[in-house]
């Protein structure tokens, strides 16, 4: 398939040399997934785990299970997910179980909440808040770990994407704790943690969850339904912009840089700017830059 380059959209100042692939499709359709997947040129193998977020009860801007089906059925795939650190109906499993179904995800495959038989701790190689990440213990069953996040804003972290979706979205209730809090608590939310703290203990837990996978990872973020409130609130805010388009990279961190930028390159998009720069948003991809998850350096191509 013929790919037309893009030009970098933005000039970042960067001590890494690095450049990654981004692809990008605006066909936000199951056919749009499916061929941005197979462009990546990294097929799962092993028993392969998708990362999606459930959603919050309520909400509605989570990604509906008839856009990611065939991509869930083609590796073969066991939807995963792990149990929330606050209250509400997806904070123990069983509750949990009961949203994926009535969200859908359990017509169109296997469903796994991952903390369901304990935890495991995942080293953090080069952190700087977190020694561990604690995860669900269900990832050791996983070979292969598809990342699909719905790339939006999010409350406390400015946005959602990649790195967010493997870190928090991966991370048990305790690893969620420890992440809010920038490794001192193991409860709560750590609402008195620096702003910046908690930004770079979410890159540091995606680092560790990374650093588990290796090569056997592939990174999609879907941008659509961009509201400034992530799937995890139950009352998100109607979005003020219009959708862009599905985005795949083998790197996560030139993936959300990506993303970030056609937020800003967008002429709809000050609400969403207003969240990401309130919450110093971007913090987490340089973070996850400096530790090596990957480059804020890439070329995007269109694959339309």
């Amino acid at each position: 398939m013929e790919l037309i380059k893009k030009n970098i959209i933005t000039n970042i100042i960067t001590e890494n040399n690095e450049t990654a692939k981004v692809y990008m499709t605006k066909n936000i359709t199951s056919e749009g997934l499916m061929t941005i997947y197979n462009v990546l040129g990294r097929k799962a193998s092993g028993k392969t785990a998708v990362k999606i977020s459930s959603g919050e009860p309520g909400g509605h801007n989570f990604l509906k299970p008839e856009l990611i089906e065939p991509l869930v059925k083609e590796v073969n795939g066991t939807i995963v997910e792990c149990n929330t650190a606050y209250g509400g109906r997806r904070c123990d499993t069983e509750s949990h179980m009961n949203v994926m179904k009535e969200h859908g995800f359990t017509n169109i495959a296997p469903v796994k909440i991952m903390d369901a038989e304990g935890t495991i701790s995942l080293p953090v190689a080069k952190g700087t808040h977190l020694r561990e990440d604690v995860v669900g213990k269900g990832i050791e069953k996983y070979n292969f770990l598809v990342n699909l996040a719905h790339f939006k804003g999010h409350a406390m972290g400015g946005f959602g994407g990649v790195l967010k979706n493997m870190s928090i979205g991966i991370a048990s209730s305790m690893g969620k704790s420890l992440i809010h809090s920038a490794g001192k608590e193991t409860t709560g939310f750590g609402i008195n943690t620096p702003k910046n703290d908690f930004l770079e203990s979410m890159a540091e837990a995606a680092e560790a969850v990374a650093d588990h996978f290796g090569d056997n990872v592939v990174y999609i973020n879907v941008m659509n339904r961009l509201s400034v409130d992530c799937d995890c609130d139950s009352n998100p805010a109607e979005p003020e912009m219009a959708d862009i388009g599905i985005l795949a990279s083998l790197d996560p961190v030139a993936l959300d840089q990506a993303c970030v930028d056609l937020v800003y390159a967008a002429e709809d998009s000050s609400a969403l700017i207003e969240r990401i720069e309130s919450r110093n948003g971007i913090r987490t991809v340089e973070h996850a830059e400096e530790i090596g998850v990957g480059t804020r350096n890439y070329e995007l191509y269109s694959i339309d």
